[in-house]
């Protein structure tokens, strides 16, 4: 099944902010990598995917951790649950690991 991304305003600019730094080019090879995957198969090994729990969605969703980079400092992850609708993936951020 393939998904298709909705992204947050957070999301969004956290996007444009990474699309506009040229010194974060890696990391927007990276983000775009994670996003792929998400769109067609969330559960893909190298996303390692998990439960974030300090968070929820807007309606009680719950909000997975999808890996962008490993083994780097302050290394990106997405953050994302599904919705709103059937077949969508809400993506809710882009940051450096917290």
């Amino acid at each position: 099944m393939s998904f298709t991304l909705v992204f947050s305003p957070e999301a969004n600019q956290n996007y444009s902010a990474l699309e506009k730094d040229p010194s974060r080019r890696e990391v927007l090879k990276a983000v775009r990598k994670t996003l792929g995957f998400l769109e067609t198969n969330p559960r893909h090994p190298s996303l390692n995917t998990h439960e974030y729990r300090t968070f929820k969605g807007p309606d009680g969703e719950k909000v997975f951790e999808a890996y962008a980079q490993q083994n780097t400092p302050g290394a990106y992850r997405v953050f994302w649950y599904y919705g709103p609708e059937k077949g969508h993936i809400t993506i809710a951020a882009i940051t450096p690991h917290p």
